[in-house]
């Protein structure tokens, strides 16, 4: 399957929305930060969606297209988000348990939120561009990234290796 290649204008009004979001957001704490919605794929055309509470990324197509969970994002800083589905409810989170690092959604209110509380760190992540696609690194766990797996339907996990060929952790934002 060739790779899609999106207009310079997607990566255009994420820089944009980024920049909106230091005007958006208070460092007080005290005003919620503005959430934003965003349909999320890999670079082999796969979404996001919910099995059995569980995030995974395949080819939804006919009425299967409904099931797709859009990507929640309050940006906290220059290039670092919290990551949410379900209007914000469900939060995406790393958590690691010995040696193991996971991706958790958790039952948290992306507004309620704070970049000054340490428990929240779990649900920051740090955004790197490289054209028109974004990474995702756990602020959490420095060094792993969201990625999916090459076939569908798989879950959406963390990998410490991003150049490895049975990983996907280049993703593509529309508004």
């Amino acid at each position: 399957m060739d790779t899609c290649r999106y207009p310079l204008s997607y990566l255009i009004s994420f820089l944009l929305f980024l920049f909106h979001s230091e005007i958006a957001c208070h460092p007080s704490g005290k005003r919620p930060c503005r959430m934003q919605v965003f349909r999320i794929w890999d670079i082999n055309q796969k979404t996001f969606y919910l099995r059995n509470n569980q995030l995974v990324a395949g080819y939804l197509q006919g009425s299967n297209t409904k099931l797709e969970e859009k990507l929640d994002v309050v940006p906290i800083e220059p290039h670092t988000v919290f990551l949410g589905i379900h209007g914000g409810k469900l939060c995406l989170s790393c958590v690691k348990s010995g040696d193991e690092t996971r991706l958790q959604l958790e039952a948290v209110n992306i507004t309620d939120l704070s970049k000054s509380k340490d428990q929240d760190k779990r649900f920051t992540f740090i955004l790197s561009d490289s054209g028109p696609t974004t990474r995702f690194e756990s602020a959490a766990c420095p060094g792993w990234f969201l990625c999916t797996a090459l076939e569908a339907d798989r879950p959406v996990s963390f990998t410490n290796t991003p150049e490895e060929a049975r990983t996907v952790t280049k993703f593509y934002f529309q508004k």
